[in-house]
């Protein structure tokens, strides 16, 4: 009789579905990312001047961070569709970043525009080594995540995208995780069965897919390029490396 503590042991895997943030690739450190974006717009930033930028920037709201501890009225209705609608996810990001006085010109949307591009995330040490092995051993890989832009470039440009056999991104299925429907989506995507698929993430919101039918393991979040753990879905898979 399987143990009641620990079904996922004893459930044959043919998918895995991956979060994105915080699960397979995380954003740059603040800082640098201030310094690459004030670069961007002409500015030369010295170390200091870039650490208290950053710090009052992450306190107002970075895609990639912690929750802001307030969002302005005037972008409510952008940071509840913020994960629905690429124009929502941008305004709301821009937005916040906008309530942040700085001498530097256009510093807003140059910052959204690091989260766009490969060089504004850092995949973390464990991503590739297991992306890989999954595949080779013939178990479908989805990317699921809450997000309002396309991260299909960002893995094209780590070499990863051959690794990765389907994204469901809720700017274009129009649901957000906890909400069943994105991993039965997710599921059909990669034609799997939910009973027979694994989801990994580092938030409760990844572990929603339980209510759809599938395993769940909920990681906790490392420092951008560290291991994370990632190599646990390999033995729940029944995969060795």
């Amino acid at each position: 009789m399987p143990d009641p503590d620990s079904p996922i042991d004893h459930r044959p895997v043919d998918a895995v579905l991956f979060d994105f943030h915080g699960t397979l690739a995380q954003v740059e450190n603040p800082v640098a990312w201030v310094l690459a974006a004030a670069a961007a717009c002409g500015a030369d930033l010295d170390r200091a001047q870039a650490t208290i930028l950053a710090d009052r920037l992450v306190t107002a709201g970075r895609a990639g961070g912690p929750v802001p501890y307030r969002v302005p009225p005037h972008l409510a209705e952008h940071w509840a569709d913020r994960d629905l609608y690429e124009h929502a996810h941008r305004a709301a990001y821009t937005g916040l970043a906008a309530t942040v006085s700085t001498d530097v010109e256009g510093l807003a949307d140059a910052l959204y525009e690091r989260l766009l591009g490969p060089d504004g995330w850092l995949p973390y040490a464990d991503t590739e080594p297991t992306l890989r092995t999954l595949h080779e051993a013939g178990i479908r890989v989805g990317v699921v995540s809450n997000i309002g832009f396309d991260i299909r470039p960002h893995f094209a440009a780590w070499g990863l995208d051959g690794l990765v056999d389907a994204f469901t991104l809720s700017y274009e299925v129009g649901r957000c995780k906890p909400d069943p429907a994105i991993f039965l989506r997710a599921c059909g995507m990669v034609g799997a069965d939910p009973e027979r698929t694994l989801m990994v993430g580092d938030t409760p919101a990844d572990a929603g897919a339980v209510r759809a039918g599938c395993a769940a393991l909920v990681l906790p979040a490392a420092e951008p390029g560290r291991p994370n753990g990632l190599g646990a879905t390999l033995a729940l898979a029944g995969c060795t490396t």
